[in-house]
């Protein structure tokens, strides 16, 4: 009589020291779940570590009740040391054969924690250090989509730096290039967290002020008149795009609280469209996919003007969100791969990829 196969230990590390810390316990709660469900329950043993919003890493005991309350901790809540950020690895690190980084944001989708997982030589899901960091930075993300040819909204860059001498100055270039309404976006930041709307230079004025304090490199994006489509994008070496969704929302932008608030926005899976646009949106997604680098899985978002057939790139996403609302796993859902063997997929093609691409047979020849 054989034995049942040993549990493969997956480490899941969510939380962070990011402004969507909040988000990122609400998908690995989502994750957590299907790593528990039908066949994964047998295949996995998940591992839970959280990280607070000062950066410091806490074991299963404090995960699990993190999760189960799904609260984040504050800043009093955890015994320690004073001193913030990564100190080591709490206990039962060592035994994680596939890290799973639920995060969101900086700090944890930006190639920080990707770098330390490749130091450790371990398998983990999603895209590397590259294809991470270009994901996460909009003016780099801008700059890949550029010299790869994809359409995208005009647009422009600048620091924080650049403001105070001469904010008047700043609003009336990008008055001149870009006109009103425009959007004001922190270069550095996911789920909509800074971004504002402008339809005048006061607007504009105060929207670049708030964005400064969150990140010292911005962009400014033209507003266009445009639906909201969403692809998935899963894969390493093999690449598949997902069905089309569509964000709609009673708001009017599709700003934090319209994403994360019952009842405010909902989504159209298939995305009512075309077959010629959906199937140009879905090899467009792959190429916005292979131009950051990215791996494992993404989400891409795009804008849409029916009147003019026209496609734009807004943004990629290398680490979607996972909660409940969450249009990736409700896209792949509707592809014919159910949340359970969509993290199942995510988990065992990391492993195979790192194994034949492992970077210590060729750092020992």
């Amino acid at each position: 009589m054989s034995s049942s196969p040993t549990p493969l230990p997956v480490g899941l590390v969510f939380g962070g020291a990011s402004g969507e810390h909040a988000v990122s316990i609400r998908s690995a709660h989502t994750v957590l779940e299907a790593l528990r469900t039908g066949a994964n329950a047998d295949r996995y043993e998940p591992l839970l570590f959280y990280i607070d919003r000062q950066g410091r890493w806490w074991p299963e005991s404090v995960a699990s009740a993190v999760l189960a309350s799904g609260l984040p901790t504050g800043p009093g809540d955890l015994p320690g040391p004073d001193r913030t950020g990564f100190q080591g690895f709490p206990e039962g690190a060592f035994d994680v054969e596939v890290w799973l980084p639920v995060l969101h944001g900086p700090n944890g989708e930006d190639g920080t924690i990707q770098g330390l997982f490749t130091l450790m030589q371990r398998p983990f899901v999603g895209s590397g250090v590259l294809g991470s960091a270009v994901g996460m930075d909009k003016q780099a993300m801008k700059a890949a989509f550029a010299a790869a040819g994809l359409p995208q909204v005009p647009y422009a860059c600048l620091t924080a730096a650049e403001l105070e001498p001469a904010p008047d100055t700043v609003a009336e270039r990008l008055e001149a290039s870009l006109g009103y309404p425009c959007f004001v976006k922190p270069a550095n930041l996911g789920s909509s967290v800074g971004i504002s709307k402008a339809t005048n230079r006061a607007e504009l004025l105060e929207g670049l002020r708030l964005a400064a304090t969150l990140d010292p490199r911005l962009v400014v994006e033209q507003g266009v008149d445009a639906r909201e489509l969403e692809c998935g994008v899963l894969g390493v070496t093999t690449l598949r795009a997902s069905v089309l969704g569509e964000i709609c929302f009673d708001a009017d932008w599709y700003d934090y609280d319209t994403k994360y608030s019952e009842g405010l926005s909902h989504t159209v899976i298939p995305a009512l469209v075309s077959e010629a646009v959906s199937e140009r949106a879905r090899a467009l997604a792959l190429d916005v996919f292979r131009a950051v680098g990215a791996s494992g899985l993404s989400r891409v978002d795009f804008f849409f003007n029916e009147e003019r057939d026209q496609l734009w790139v807004n943004e990629i996403n290398t680490f979607p969100g996972f909660t409940s609302q969450s249009m990736y796993p409700m896209l792949w859902a509707a592809s014919g791969l159910p949340l359970e063997e969509l993290v199942h997929t995510l988990v065992t093609e990391a492993r195979e990829s790192f194994h034949l691409h492992d970077n210590s047979a060729r750092l020992n020849p």
